[in-house]
């Protein structure tokens, strides 16, 4: 599952190479002067206002993407990743919420390219496109309200900081069921199941939190999605373990059967398998991919990042850069 929400404070500036100047050289990136895609218009961040009675601020009545933009400094380019699957994702989750998109899909890539360019950015980037409901009044319902849109992109980097591998734990916090919150659906007032495993794993010394269903079986982590690796075979919970249908999953599922030429198997997977396994993998846009070393003090395989981990991480990162021809269709450059 994608990691989506981005760390950090208020600092109207992320102190890192992320954009260029006039002369090519990167600069800086400063929030405030950054483009928007915002009420059906470019706009710089600073102009860019929401009323503090907005309806999605106090019922969570919105639905998101996360999209990567990835750099190849070789070629001087950036490769948006995907970014048809995930605006088609997230026509499905305003669908769920009764909410209309105000272009198609191809106009949304598009817009976020064009958004992209304005901003020059020359690093890794996180895009999030925010689709909520705008009616600043009192209420809990979906009908009735009006619908509001908006594209913003800052330069990203790793979404879990964990170099030699993650640690996790086992939430006591269990995964929304689908009939409870549609869990298929990127909706932002659900989020709040993640936030709080995340940071229970954070308060108990973890990097990350995995989270069982309601049953039982092994879900997701707090914003990824979940691999175990035994004996070569890639095991992934099914979508009706209340998984979102994660895109980053179903690239490393191509990458483990063509390239690796593994078997894939969909189905439930026991508390305990985690503790067995010969690998751990969490995945996601914002995670891209995390190898897991250790899970409730117990060490997965030998403790370190296995060597099917090692291979994927190989793989992905030349893929989403625009390096195995074999996948060129899935990044689009943006210069």
């Amino acid at each position: 599952m994608d990691a989506h929400e981005m760390s950090g404070g208020s600092a109207q500036m992320v102190v890192e190479p992320a954009a260029a100047g006039s002369d090519g050289e990167a600069r800086p990136f400063v929030r405030d002067e950054a483009w928007v895609y915002f009420q059906g218009e470019m706009r710089r961040y600073r102009d860019c206002r929401l009323g503090p009675m907005t309806h999605a601020l106090h019922y969570g009545t919105g639905c998101f993407e996360g999209i990567r933009a990835y750099w190849n400094s070789l070629e001087r380019q950036l490769y948006l990743f995907r970014a048809q699957e995930h605006y088609q994702r997230l026509s499905q989750s305003t669908r769920i919420l009764k909410m209309k998109l105000p272009h198609g899909v191809d106009e949304l890539v598009a817009l976020t390219v064009e958004m992209l360019r304005r901003n020059r950015f020359v690093s890794d980037v996180y895009i999030r496109p925010l689709a909520y409901k705008s009616s600043e009044e009192i209420g809990v319902r979906l009908h009735n309200l009006e619908d509001a849109f908006l594209i913003y992109a800052q330069p990203f980097g790793d979404y879990i900081e964990a170099a030699h591998g993650t640690r996790c734990m086992v939430s006591s916090w269990r995964r929304i069921d689908d009939n409870v919150a549609p869990a298929r659906a990127k909706i932002t007032g659900t989020y709040v199941n993640s936030a709080l495993a995340k940071s229970e794993a954070f308060d108990n010394g973890y990097d990350e939190a995995i989270v069982l269903g309601q049953d039982g079986h092994v879900s997701e982590g707090s914003a990824e999605n979940i691999f175990i690796i035994r004996k070569g075979t890639l095991i992934t919970p099914p979508v009706y373990d209340n998984i979102l249908e994660g895109i980053t999953r179903s690239t490393l599922i191509q990458l483990w059967t063509e390239e690796l030429g593994l078997p894939v198997v969909e189905r439930s997977i026991d508390r305990t398998e985690l503790y067995v396994a010969d690998e751990v993998v969490l995945c996601g846009t914002g995670a891209q991919l995390s190898p897991v070393v250790e899970i409730d003090t117990r060490p997965v395989g030998e403790g370190v990042v296995g060597p099917y981990a090692q291979q994927l991480e190989a793989l992905y990162s030349r893929l989403v850069r625009g390096q195995l021809e074999k996948y060129r269709e899935w990044c689009l450059p943006v210069y």
